[in-house]
Order: C-alpha cells, then structure tokens, then sequence
C-alpha cells in the first residue's frame, strides 16, 4: 500500500479546516499551518448564515447548493457541536425617529413596532445557520480525529523539487515541513503568497459585528433590513439568532488596511457605537441585552469577486481556496470536498471548478 498524501494547507479557517476534514475521509494525511489560532479571524466572526439559492444565476449557484446540503449533513454526521439551525429569514426597513406606517412588525415582539417587514426571503428549507468559530474548530477536531495534523506557526516560503513542483513549506521558526503539496487557504493574507506563486491579487474587506446574549427571547429567525440613519445614511444590518442563545448582528464595513498579523485586528470603536445604536432601537429584545463581543474581521475578496479555488498555474502540487468573500462560511464544505477531489482524483465531481480557476485573473506583483 501507498503511503497517504501529506498535503500542507496554510491556513486554519473554515476553508482550510474543510479541506483538511474531506482530505482526511479520503485518508489523506493533511497538515494544517495556522499562524493565530483555528477560526480566529473571519471564520469566528461572521454571521454564519447558509442560504441554499441566493447564488443563483451566478456562477456560484452550484457551489452553493451543494455546501448548502453538506452543511446539514455534516451537522447530523458530527453531532452537530456547532449550533447548526434551519431559519425564518425576512426582509424589512426602518429608520431612525421615524414610525413604521402599516403592518409594522407582524406579530414579532423581538422586533421594535418601528420595523416594518417587507417580506419572507427565506424559509427553513431555504435558509440556516452555524456558529461559526464552533464549526470551524469542530470541523478542525473532527479532521484530526481522522489523522490531520495541527501546527502554529507563520509560512514564510516553499520547499521546491528540482522540477520546481512545491514540496514543502518553510516556517519563520525556521522549520521545514515537507510535503506532497501546498494549499494555500489564508484568507485575505493569501496574497502574502504572491511572493512565492503567481497568485492573483486577495483583499481583505473589513466588517464590524456584535454579539448579543438574549437567551430564548428571539426565535430562530433573521432579519436583513434596511435601515436609515437620521443623517439618511442607509445601512444594511443583518441580524441573526443563533442556537446557543446568542444574536450576531452586522452592518459597517469598510476598507482599511489589513494587518500583517490577524491578531492585530481591531474594530473601530465609532463603527460598534453605530451598530449598537441601531440595534437597541430596532428591537426591544436587543434593547436591554448584554453585549459579549464586539468583533471585527476581513473577508477576502478578488477582483471579479468570485473566489479562488483550484491548481495554481504552472506550479507543481500547488493549489489555492479563498476569496469566497460573504459565502465563506456557507462554500466551505462544498470548497472543502471539491479540493480534496483535485488533489486525490486530478478533479472535481460534484462541482465544476472551472469558473474559480485562478489563472482567470492576473497574477498580482505588489509584494515582489
């Protein structure tokens, strides 16, 4: 018998730690390098909504749907550690001092009378949620229970055969792993890799989010609203509430610069302010409940704004997965279970890869 493939994948998030579940289930033997810690940038912060056909039309659409299924049975296959729950999803508007005019709340007394609910976007067959940090380390622990390998430690180049396919990684400890391949699956800070392959250029896209404990007060619903400020800036809030009595809920984004190092992420202050103003008064539930984290992250974005995923071009045992941008947490099965088919079968059976091709874009050359 063969030995298994040791396939390296830079980066601990829920892209990475996906791939590393479905290498390992085919009895690979993935080695995941995190620098901070697993799901400790936007993999722990974002919302965590699924949705099964808001792709479609796009080119995401299949991605989508198929992750959307994964996503339900992974929660049955694992036990379910990461609050995995089917919702009610509406759509609404408000605006600030202004009183709703109509059929304002629709018999939800976690929502403020100033709401109004404009309609259902999504029902439990349609729409879902996880916890996200909870996923991403318990899809991490599930993968190690199947063999994959944890490491801390920051990539800082390649180990190349003498035909110049990847054959490792080297550590800023300066450590060596070697391997039969590299994934990269950094998020935003996979363009530090452009310094090594002809990658195209990742972003990194900064959102701003509260946690709140309401306990049982709100059900198993989200809310995507339009929301107006008294200076009539609109603002795009979603609210969700999870399984484990939490409510996350977002709405300013911005494009500051990102950190060299994850753990240097810091939310503005003014941002946070805003969105706790807005909640407080869109929803009595929200009004009095404490607020346990207030967070800060960056989701990778490309150019097209589609995501990368698939073999590097003219590199040897060199893949890519990132920039899903809003849809991380939602594509990380599907992305997860098509890249451990490139990797162990040469392609993808569930999902056509060809739209994601990263020589589709340019390679970036900033960092050269």
């Amino acid at each position: 018998m063969s030995p298994a493939r040791r396939i390296i994948i830079c980066g601990g998030g829920a892209i990475g730690a996906a791939i590393a579940y479905f290498l390992s289930r085919r009895g690979a033997a993935p080695v995941v390098v995190e620098r901070h810690e697993v799901g400790g940038a936007a993999s722990g912060k974002s919302g965590g909504f699924l949705a099964l056909d808001w792709c479609r039309g796009s080119a995401l659409d299949r991605l989508a749907r198929r992750s959307f299924a994964l996503h339900a049975s992974l929660a049955t296959e694992l036990g379910n550690p990461w609050g995995y729950r089917t919702l009610t999803t509406y759509a609404g508007s408000a605006a600030e001092g202004r009183r709703a005019h109509g059929n304002a709340r629709a018999g939800r007394p976690w929502l403020s009378p100033d709401v109004t609910l404009t309609g259902q976007i999504g029902s439990p067959q349609t729409t879902a949620l996880v916890e996200p940090h909870a996923f991403t380390t318990g899809l991490m622990k599930a993968a190690q229970a199947l063999g994959a390998e944890l490491t801390y430690g920051t990539v800082t180049g390649l180990r190349r055969h003498v035909s110049g396919a990847v054959a490792g990684v080297t550590l800023e400890s300066g450590e060596t792993i070697e391997g039969d391949g590299v994934v990269i699956a950094m998020g935003p800070w996979s363009i530090l890799a452009s310094r090594w392959l002809p990658l195209p250029a990742v972003y990194g896209f900064k959102g701003h989010s509260l946690v709140f404990r309401t306990g049982d007060a709100v059900p198993a619903e989200a809310l995507f609203l339009e929301y107006e400020e008294a200076g009539g800036e609109a603002l795009t809030p979603e609210i969700f509430a999870r399984a484990d009595g939490t409510v996350w809920a977002c709405a300013v984004s911005s494009t500051a610069a990102l950190p060299v190092d994850p753990a240097d992420i810091a939310g503005d202050e003014s941002a946070h302010d805003r969105l706790e103003a807005l909640c407080r008064a869109v929803s009595p539930a929200l009004a009095t409940a404490p607020i346990v984290a207030h967070q800060a992250c960056f989701r990778p974005v490309t150019e097209d704004g589609l995501p990368l995923i698939g073999a590097i071009p003219g590199i040897g045992n060199a893949w890519v997965a990132t920039g899903h941008s809003v849809w991380g947490m939602l594509n990380a099965p599907a992305t997860g279970e098509a890249m451990a088919e490139l990797i162990l079968d040469g392609a993808s059976q569930h999902v056509d890869l060809r739209h994601f091709a990263p020589g589709r874009l340019r390679p970036f050359s900033g960092l050269r």
